[in-house]
Parts: structure tokens; sequence; C-alpha cells
């Protein structure tokens, strides 16, 4: 019985889950994103470096992110300090309204600095066997726009100055939402010099 009673509860929760994501509404999203803009730009591309794009991120990873940053879960850093207190009251239907409404936008790609293209080639198409780092498009995509359902974010035409802080916070411990530690095991093989061409390269990918 009650291993009944637990498949059916697990079957209810998935289909309020599936419900919540087909009944996430981009358009009230907008204006639930209002707030969000300050920070991140109207249409998610912000203009500072040290706040992530969201337009065009996959709504399950920004979902994803914002619970962990509200549950102080794998999340420590000055940014998500900041987050924290925007997003507290946020309601799961709130969230899958203003995630759906910055994944149907569109990122803007910067121009990749010359002198981080050869390197940050190499290591996002080929990794570096050597060094057991794996192909970054493996998991980010050819272009760098991820793979929604598996949870893996869009990464091309990032801001560099973010996503090497990221790289970096993976590489010391300070993040640690990466599923199974994937991103911190391959963050601690890279070196400053590493990340700053892979986060170079990014920005200009799409």
């Amino acid at each position: 019985m009650k291993l009944a009673a637990l498949s059916t509860t697990l079957l209810a929760t998935l289909s309020l889950v599936s419900w919540s994501a087909h009944a996430a509404d981009a358009t009230a999203g907008k204006t639930k994103a209002a707030v969000c803009g300050a920070c991140h730009g109207p249409d998610g591309n912000s203009a500072n470096p040290i706040w992530p794009k969201l337009a065009g991120q996959n709504a399950a990873y920004i979902e994803k992110q914002v619970i962990a940053i509200r549950a102080r879960d794998g999340r420590s850093n000055p940014q998500a300090e900041t987050m924290r207190p925007l997003v507290a009251n946020l309601s799961a239907s709130d969230l899958a309204d203003i995630a759906a409404f910055y994944a149907a936008q569109t990122s803007s790609a910067e121009a990749a600095p010359a002198d981080s293209v050869k390197v940050g080639q190499a290591l996002y198409r080929g990794g570096d066997a050597e060094a057991g780092i794996p192909a970054c498009m493996s998991c980010h995509g050819p272009a760098g726009e991820g793979l929604a359902s598996a949870g893996y974010p869009r990464v091309g035409g990032q801001h560099a100055q973010y996503t090497a802080g990221q790289l970096k916070a993976f590489r010391e411990g300070s993040r640690s939402t990466d599923a199974n530690q994937m991103m911190r095991v391959v963050a601690a093989k890279l070196s400053d010099a590493q990340i700053q061409a892979l986060a170079g390269y990014l920005s200009g990918l799409h």
C-alpha cells in the first residue's frame, strides 16, 4: 500500500511539474520581470558584464538557479546575495513565467577578443585530452546554445567577465550548483589564462 501511495504521489507531482512548465506565460513574465531588468536588461541582455545575460537561456536552468540562490544552495557570492531578497517572494508560477519570458528573448553576441579565440576555441571544441579536460561543446553545444533537457545552460554570447567569474567560482568551490561536480572537476584543471581565453571566445559564440 505504501508503494502504491508513493507511486500515486510521484505521478501527481510529475503531472503538476509538466502542467506548470506547459502553463508558463512569457507575456505575463515580461511584466513580472520588470524589476529584474534593472540588472539583467529589459530583454535579458544585461549592460553590466558582472551580471549574466538571461536572454535565450533555457527556462529550466533559470528556474533552477533562482531556487538555488533563494535556498542558499551552492551559490555563495555577492551577486547571489544581491539577488536573494529580490526573488524571495516569487511563487512557482511567477518564476516559471519570468523564466519563459527570458527564454523567448534573443541573446546578443559580442566580438570575441582576437587573442582569446585560438586557445578558447581549441578548448571549447576539442578539450585537452592530456590534461583530462573534455570538449565544452559536448554539453553546451556547438554554438553554445546549451541543452535544456539535460539542464546544461546556454553559454554562447555571455559576458566574458561573468563567465570567467563563474569558472573561477567553480574552481574554488564557492559555486557548487553543478550536478555530480561536473563543472568543478573541469574548472579545477583550467589555468587563469585558459579561463580568460574560454570566456573571451564564448562571448562571441552564437
